[in-house]
């Protein structure tokens, strides 16, 4: 259930991921699907919108890239953090799996987050998973034993080709396309990256459905700023749907 009110929320568990990534459990269950995200509010330092990394507990990955994160990342076990949502518009999977048809989930950079909550979901509902996790180097590669613990067919590209294949995410991604095929595709990370899979899924005839991190303030289509093309992220988002080729 949405609300449009922070909740308290106490930090029950931390896991370091990487040197910059740490997950944050908390005391707070929400009714929230893969996909959705809450805006985090630390008062006296700023409000940022953040992937659920899960819902029950409510989770975060969060980067240490700014002063908000770097902030986030000094709270201890205990401390408050105020969420609000969840907001926005989620993924959603096929109606019934199909053995022969695996889902592909692609993920780019810290993109991972809302991809691994997709992932428990969906190998809940029976699905088979390929999943590709593109990083800059291997330190940057973050839950890929959570991918791998599920049962999926795993596939790690690194830019400087310190794990994995090197490349791109897209790349691997092409191949695997080439060689098997899937039901969907289910992607996050930067836009370029997005607008990469959308070509190949329109190419290959494919549902899509990609899942896109603008900056953002109100969180339900107010103020504007993260307007993107004629639609907004946060209300018409941050999932957007490719059913066909054009």
């Amino acid at each position: 259930m949405m609300t449009s009110l922070p909740q308290v929320a106490h930090i029950v568990g931390a896991t370091d991921e990487s040197a910059k990534v740490r997950t944050l459990a908390f005391d707070l269950n929400l009714e929230a699907e893969p996909g959705q995200f809450v805006m985090a509010w630390l008062p006296g330092v700023d409000e940022k919108p953040f992937s659920l990394a899960s819902a029950d507990p409510a989770s975060l990955t969060i980067a240490r890239v700014g002063p908000f994160s770097t902030a986030v990342h000094a709270l201890n076990i205990g401390d408050r953090l105020w969420l609000r949502g969840p907001l926005g518009r989620p993924f959603t999977l096929p109606n019934s799996p199909t053995p022969e048809f695996p889902l592909l989930l692609i993920a780019g950079g810290y993109g991972v987050a809302p991809l691994r909550f997709l992932a428990e979901r969906a190998r809940s509902a029976g699905w088979g998973l390929s999943v590709v996790i593109g990083a800059r180097t291997a330190a940057d590669v973050v839950f890929a034993d959570r991918f791998a613990a599920l049962g999926a067919r795993l596939v790690i590209t690194t830019d400087d080709g310190s794990l994995g294949q090197k490349g791109v995410a897209t790349d691997a991604a092409a191949r695997l396309l080439a060689r098997s095929s899937y039901q969907a595709i289910y992607t996050c990370g930067p836009e370029p990256m997005l607008e990469a899979v959308e070509k190949l899924a329109r190419a290959r005839n494919l549902p899509a459905q990609l899942s896109y991190e603008r900056y953002m303030r109100c969180g339900f289509g107010v103020c504007g700023s993260c307007a993107r093309e004629g639609w907004l992220v946060c209300r018409d988002g941050p999932v957007k749907q490719v059913s066909s080729v054009k």
